[in-house]
């Protein structure tokens, strides 16, 4: 009996794929390096972490299945984990979408400066994100004694009496992580907005004027932002990941464990786990956990950009 189209359409599917191949095999040629090293180095990684997550694992033993009892664990009776967890939402909540807007606006106003002005603010707003442990300096604004900026200002000014212990204080620590990721955000994003505001295509601009745009507000809207699709969806996805994996931010000014964890988040639980305790098992599960958050956050801001200049 003769086959029915739609089960020849796969064997067609694949020989048109294989004509694929053959035709540009040259372009594939020069692509495979890379998506040999990607493979090697990302892909199967993130998959092995995911098998791994199923497991318990001591890197001395052989990985023993275990099916759903880590996560089980994770949200049932780790505590320290639903405190991280929440910390990581709230810090990402806050701090992702101020910096991913402040990195957009700082480069839409510094587009309008001369050429050489604009060299220089934009490496007075880029040099934090790239100076290292520069952070460090925050310690000192922040210090607990009567000789740190903060307080010795206080202080003078009457507002307290004594020194506020703001690193290990609970109920400042947190924000403080805050404020110094705010500083080093205007990285990588910063960057690639300000290279999408110069290859912005004038021209559309004056077709706008034409079709009724009136004011800068309605061009960034109408003309700018859609202009602009591939460069704020690298922007955010690079502003999403640097908020979800805070951890040497919070490890150098607070320490590890903070006090009653109140800077612990996912990153800085994963690597308790992962490179102190050596429970890998337990580390991919905690891992598995945010990729699936960054991923979900992605798709978001996804959808959210495709509605830009509607």
């Amino acid at each position: 009996m003769a086959a029915s189209p739609a089960r020849r359409k796969p064997h067609g599917k694949l020989a048109e794929l294989a004509r694929n191949v053959k035709q540009h095999r040259q372009g594939y040629m020069l692509l495979a390096p890379y998506f040999i090293l990607f493979f090697i180095f990302t892909a199967f990684p993130v998959v092995m972490a995911f098998g791994l997550s199923f497991t318990y694992y001591n890197v001395l033993e052989t990985p023993k299945w275990i099916g759903w009892e880590n996560y089980a664990t994770l949200f049932i009776k780790d505590e320290v984990f639903l405190i991280a967890l929440k910390n990581t939402l709230l810090f990402a909540l806050i701090t992702g979408p101020i910096s991913y807007i402040a990195c957009f606006l700082l480069a839409w106003l510094i587009n309008e400066l001369s050429p050489k002005i604009r060299a220089v603010v934009t490496l007075l707003f880029y040099a934090p994100s790239i100076s290292g442990n520069v952070y460090l300096i925050w310690q000192v604004g922040f210090s607990g004694d009567s000789f740190g900026y903060v307080n010795a200002f206080l202080i003078k000014w009457g507002f307290i009496l004594e020194p506020i212990q703001w690193l290990q204080d609970p109920r400042y620590m947190l924000i403080i992580i805050m404020i110094v990721q705010l500083w080093l955000s205007l990285g990588t994003a910063f960057l690639a907005f300000i290279a999408g505001l110069q290859s912005m295509d004038t021209t559309l601009i004056e077709a706008g004027a034409i079709d009724g745009v009136r004011n800068r507000w309605q061009e960034l809207w109408y003309i700018t932002l859609p202009s602009m699709r591939p460069q704020l969806l690298f922007g955010a996805v690079m502003q999403i990941t640097s908020s979800f994996a805070v951890a040497d931010v919070a490890t150098s000014m607070v320490g590890f464990p903070s006090p009653q964890y109140a800077a612990h988040t996912i990153v800085t639980h994963l690597n308790d786990f992962g490179t102190i305790r050596f429970e890998m098992g337990y580390a991919c599960a905690i891992a598995t956990i945010l990729f699936v958050i960054m991923l979900g956050s992605n798709l978001v801001i996804q959808w959210l950009l495709r509605k830009v200049g509607e």
